[in-house]
């Protein structure tokens, strides 16, 4: 009776801080899978083991971004950030005018062109520069116009930037046209590609469902070399796609969650708990097949997740 265990004790402090602090956190869901199940995965938290009140947003990075700055609740979290793809808004809203904080915790990714592996194993299409030749051009012609096609990412995405100056400085777009049109849409598309055996080539990264999905090869790339790869990003210049450069492979993405540091004093146990995210990409990677291939309810998987991984989100809530 005359000692509290440090668990009761600070279940009880959140559960006060909670008390006196319950405005509702606003979650931005960008279009990827990954993200959407992240932003259901704090909003759910929030919910179920804060007892607050979490609503969803959908909405491209730079109005996301924008809306944390802004600190009036529009928009309070950013649930999938891919560093250095949205360094243009980390330099600015985090590092420069403070508005914007990242979770400690973070999962690695992975980025480049993916290929089907029958691609690879009949038609010898290994490396990134197999793109650049006649053969491609060929291969990869889904509508017959003579020119083939590589789908670069959706509009909206930093990547999708990235990866139409990396086709450029690797000459394939002499031959295949860079893509862009809804990650939905495209795997529709690449879904009929891929039973008729047919050429695709399409930006990939993981953690994603694709790889689970379908057997498909990341193609060989030069390493990553920071002296040369220079990506600008449009809201750091107009004029970006001149002045960047990306002819080597992607560095390794570190991927984070992104909230307004106003929640500091508007909710501070969510903001608390969204400092300490420090989420597994296997298993963001399984919950997105079960939600995106198996056809499973986002919330029931993620509900099912959070009750069998008690302890990952006590230690996000700092209890263990």
């Amino acid at each position: 009776m005359k000692k509290l265990t440090l668990t009761t004790a600070l279940t009880l402090a959140i559960g006060a801080t909670g008390a006196m602090a319950q405005e509702k956190v606003m979650v931005g869901e960008p279009s990827w899978p990954g993200a959407k199940i992240m932003s259901r995965v704090i909003g759910q938290i929030i919910e179920t083991r804060l007892g607050g009140e979490a609503g969803y947003a959908p909405g491209a990075n730079a109005v996301i971004f924008a809306s944390m700055d802004g600190g009036r609740g529009d928009i309070d979290v950013h649930p999938d950030v891919w560093l250095p793809n949205q360094s243009s808004f980390t330099n600015e809203y985090v590092d420069e005018k403070g508005t914007v904080a990242l979770s400690s915790g973070s999962y690695e990714g992975r980025a480049g062109i993916c290929v089907p592996n029958y691609m690879v194993e009949e038609h010898n299409i290994k490396s990134i520069f197999d793109l650049a030749t006649p053969t491609a051009q060929e291969l990869f012609d889904s509508d017959g116009d003579g020119k083939g096609e590589v789908w670069v990412g959706a509009s909206g995405w930093a990547s999708t930037n990235t990866f139409k100056v990396r086709v450029r400085d690797y000459g394939i777009e002499t031959f295949l046209e860079p893509t862009t049109e809804d990650e939905t849409v495209f795997y529709s598309r690449l879904k009929d590609l891929i039973d008729q055996k047919k050429g695709a080539a399409f930006y990939c990264y993981a953690p994603h469902y694709v790889h689970a999905l379908y057997p498909v090869t990341i193609l060989e790339e030069p390493e990553n070399d920071p002296n040369t790869y220079k990506m600008v990003q449009p809201d750091q210049d107009a004029d970006w796609y001149n002045k960047s450069r990306v002819d080597t492979g992607e560095p390794v993405k570190t991927v984070t969650v992104a909230y307004s540091t106003s929640l500091e004093e508007r909710n501070p146990a969510a903001a608390s708990f969204l400092a300490n995210i420090d989420m597994d990409s296997q298993q963001l990677s399984e919950m997105t097949y079960r939600v995106v291939v198996q056809g499973n309810d986002i919330d029931e998987v993620v509900a099912d997740w959070i009750a069998n991984n008690g302890d990952t989100v006590d230690t996000w809530l700092g209890l263990n």
